[in-house]
């Protein structure tokens, strides 16, 4: 059984589905006890960092979610599951994350000519070792921001736009996407399939 943290933030039946098409049991819960309880925990999202946080809090999910990867249990996060990680986000603000990796969130600085927000299909470039399925692959991507690591170690992947971003982090049963698997076709599948294979 999977367990998908609802705090709000949209697209949660979309990965809902992704897990069911892997034949994989998965619960959407805003409940901190259920998520205290679970042996997987997935943190999806989309909006503002600082919005997001809120929500967290006011559910009471942020102490089950520290717990869960303190404990080493394993979790994915996606897109803005990914940001929320890190110890500060600078979206109309500064804001405190999670504090779980090392690092801020911080918004596209691009050349002249480039849109913001990053949307659409681009490739990952996994470094050594850290690639759960083949590489290189293409992803799905929307996002205005990108995490910045203090702590290189922490960086599974890495894709460019305008200059080279974190894209994955890992460390031990912990792993995030900046990119949407659930929106990535058979690829994206491949990974969240890696994920549940994972002990």
């Amino acid at each position: 059984m999977v367990t998908i943290v609802d705090y709000g933030s949209g697209n949660l039946r979309s990965v809902q589905k992704a897990f069911e098409k892997l034949g994989v049991a998965a619960r959407i819960t805003d409940d901190p006890q259920v998520v205290a309880e679970s042996e997987r925990v997935v943190l999806p999202g989309v909006g503002a960092f600082g919005d997001a946080m809120r929500a967290l809090r006011e559910r009471g999910l942020v102490e089950p979610i520290v717990a869960h990867v303190r404990a080493e249990k394993p979790f994915f996060g996606i897109c803005m599951g990914l940001q929320l990680l890190f110890e500060t986000g600078l979206e109309g603000g500064r804001h405190e994350g999670l504090g779980l990796l090392p690092g801020e969130v911080v918004r596209f600085d691009l050349p002249a000519g480039m849109k913001v927000p990053h949307m659409g299909w681009n490739t990952v470039r996994w470094r050594d070792g850290a690639s759960p399925v083949e590489s290189p692959d293409w992803y799905y991507f929307v996002h205005s921001y990108h995490a910045r690591p203090r702590d290189e170690s922490l960086v599974a992947a890495v894709t460019d736009y305008g200059g080279e971003f974190v894209s994955a982090v890992a460390r031990g049963r912990l792993f995030a996407t900046q990119f949407h698997p659930e929106k990535s076709q058979a690829v994206g599948l491949r990974l969240l399939s890696s994920f549940i294979g994972r002990g």
